[in-house]
């Protein structure tokens, strides 16, 4: 039998339009998803990710619009702690939308890994991949026009699955306006079809968001103070299971459970960040994720737990990266044959190997033993390696990437 990604695969590479799919990520409740080469006029290319929006969605009209209402916006954000969306546009009857290539995993992937590896993630690193995401939003949401009116973006799906962490440390937020679009043909569908359709995404849902109300940017920064309290109790906050309340009626009710003791340095501290931005009442809340980030910054500074992107991305690559790297350096011999015509299948990426774009909802297990207390146990030591080691990194990294195409 053959598998959708084979299928997708087989008919690599391909031109659409100025874009060259060569390689196949994955395909979600969206889109399918292309490793591309984007080729501009005077000869020079650069890699790039293709989301091609499934017909029956590109079909929609309420869809349609609001989506490219949505990628206008997300266009006009410019920021290293954000994706950027470099083109829309239609091919045929395909809707279409590229973005920046990000060379690495996404949050969730990386924590699926630590589980599996049973490698802990360092506290200082989750921390530091907190305050990165706040960053990327606190300059979304405070974006304007050209006239210097608000732009009044907000996010709507701030999850594991939408940050991004390059090789390199970078930590940048995807799919701004994406989940806006989705949410347009939602309306009317009925209580069962809508909390399936939303599985996962309530997971990091505002209480208001989950009742349909309007949002605004507090709605962000509650759903980032989830993913700050998964990260510090190695575990999801709301569970799942047999007798309990679906996800989207946990979200609207916002019981948040308090933190288990973690012995976390300055823990106090932490915790009143987590209040403050988990509060049930929006008007309790933040009131913007740039006051939560001072707050996470001034945590960080007293527990002594900042680090840097250099740190981040070096004990990804240290630790995750070496394999991932063989495999595409094999990839690329073989995208390399069929530059110059030879007859090549590529198998489709691994699972984590889809960490460059969001393609499924978040999947973390919901008891403490499934995931490592990832911020537990403090590895400060373990973090900075020898400047030649760091070196020999950079080096295989800028050579996988040259290979491929020119940025």
């Amino acid at each position: 039998m053959t598998t959708p990604a084979v299928a997708a695969s087989a008919s690599l590479p391909r031109s659409f339009g100025r874009y060259i799919l060569f390689d196949f990520i994955g395909k979600g409740g969206m889109a399918e998803i292309y490793l591309a080469r984007q080729q501009m006029e005077l000869g020079a290319a650069r890699l790039c990710v293709v989301k091609q929006i499934l017909p029956g969605l590109a079909g929609e009209a309420r869809f349609s619009d609001m989506l490219v209402h949505e990628a206008k916006l997300a266009a006009r954000l410019n920021h290293a702690n954000v994706v950027q969306v470099f083109d829309l546009g239609r091919d045929g009857d395909r809707l279409f939308i590229a973005m920046e290539y990000v060379e690495g995993f996404d949050l969730n992937a990386l924590l699926r890994r630590c589980s599996r590896a049973k490698v802990p993630l360092p506290v200082e690193l989750g921390i530091h991949v907190v305050r990165e995401t706040l960053r990327g939003l606190d300059y979304a949401h405070r974006c304007s026009d050209d006239a210097g009116r608000p732009l009044e973006i907000v996010h709507r799906d701030v999850s594991p699955s939408n940050l991004l962490l390059s090789f390199d440390g970078e930590v940048k937020v995807c799919d701004f306006g994406i989940a806006r679009a989705n949410e347009t043909i939602a309306v009317g569908w009925a209580e069962e079809e809508l909390d399936e359709a939303l599985r996962g995404k309530a997971s990091y849902m505002s209480p208001e968001h989950a009742r349909g109300e309007s949002i605004d940017a507090r709605a962000d920064v509650f759903a980032t103070g989830i993913v700050l309290w998964e990260l510090a109790a190695g575990r999801r906050m709301y569970r799942t299971g047999d007798g309990l309340p679906s996800l989207l009626e946990q979200a609207r009710r916002a019981d948040v459970p308090e933190l288990p003791p973690m012995g976390l340095p300055e823990e106090g501290r932490l915790r009143a960040i987590l209040s403050k931005s988990l509060a049930p009442d929006r008007r309790d809340r933040y009131a913007s994720a740039s006051a939560m980030l001072r707050d996470l910054d001034d945590y960080a500074v007293q527990a002594r737990l900042m680090t840097s992107p250099l740190q981040l991305g070096e004990w990804q690559s240290r630790t995750f990266g070496e394999e991932i790297i063989e495999r595409r350096r094999s990839r690329e011999r073989a995208i390399a044959a069929m530059q110059k015509g030879a007859l090549v299948t590529l198998e489709p990426l691994s699972e984590p190997e889809l960490a460059s774009e969001h393609v499924a909802p978040a999947t973390v297990d919901s008891t403490p033993s499934a995931q490592p207390r990832a911020l537990v146990k403090r590895a400060r030591s373990s973090i900075v390696a020898t400047a030649a080691a760091v070196a020999v990194v950079v080096l295989v990294l800028a050579g996988a990437v040259m290979a491929i195409a020119m940025r």
